[in-house]
């Protein structure tokens, strides 16, 4: 990792934490040596990061201070064409114009060569024969999440048994070449899947719901 890199992480490491840190616990988490953050921390102080601490006691942010961004490496503009690729073949519409809206900004701010590596990273994202487009309700079922909306749906099982059901949608996932929507479900009072393409009609309902820890994405994440 460069010096520099490694001083932009340590900010955002002293930020997230919220309190002070001994120069062992920062370099367990860097996976650097003690030292390293003592040389790291007295560039820091030097160059005018409002930190509090010295070396024995510790470091402490104080909480106005924010670090500017640095430039991307090539390994993360790897990362960010390859996230937005995927999402272009796997989203629905609205979801796929803004990862290429994103890209756009994203390159907006980049040194011209970081913008060839950008645009020319080796990693492609396809889809497949077998896999199927976008089920179309996809941008209606983000919207329903995003507003805790519950949603009517008439579900057609696989092994085609129809059922009416009022559900909590709350997140979206892609599991092999389908998209799964994780729900609480009002009939079963429990957390259910529902392949989205198997949902035959849907509403979003006037009504809201109002998620809980124990009815949460987090929650349904924790149980698998």
């Amino acid at each position: 990792m460069r010096p520099a890199d490694r001083l932009f992480r340590i900010i955002q490491l002293m930020r997230a934490t919220g309190r002070a840190m001994t120069a062992q616990e920062i370099a367990d988490k860097m996976e650097v040596a003690r030292r390293t953050i003592y040389r790291d921390m007295e560039h820091l102080m030097a160059s005018g990061a409002p930190i509090d601490g010295e070396r024995g006691v510790g470091y402490l942010l104080r909480e106005s201070f924010d670090a500017p961004p640095l430039a991307f490496t090539f390994e993360q503009l790897e990362a960010l064409a390859f996230g937005a690729r995927a999402v272009q073949m796997l989203g629905d519409h609205r979801l796929a114009q803004a990862a290429r809206e994103a890209m756009e900004k994203i390159e907006h701010g980049l040194p011209p060569e970081h913008v060839a590596r950008l645009r020319s990273a080796p990693i492609r994202a396809f889809r497949s024969a077998l896999q199927p487009k976008p089920p179309p309700m996809l941008g209606d079922l983000r919207r329903a999440i995003a507003e805790e909306r519950k949603v009517r749906m008439a579900y057609e099982s696989l092994a085609d048994q129809s059922s009416e059901r009022t559900v909590w949608p709350l997140g979206l996932s892609v599991f092999g070449h389908h998209w799964l929507l994780t729900t609480w479900c009002e009939l079963r009072q429990d957390f259910r899947d529902f392949r989205v393409d198997r949902i035959r009609e849907m509403k979003l309902e006037r009504d809201h719901f109002q998620s809980s820890p124990e009815r949460s994405f987090d929650a349904y994440l924790s149980r698998m």
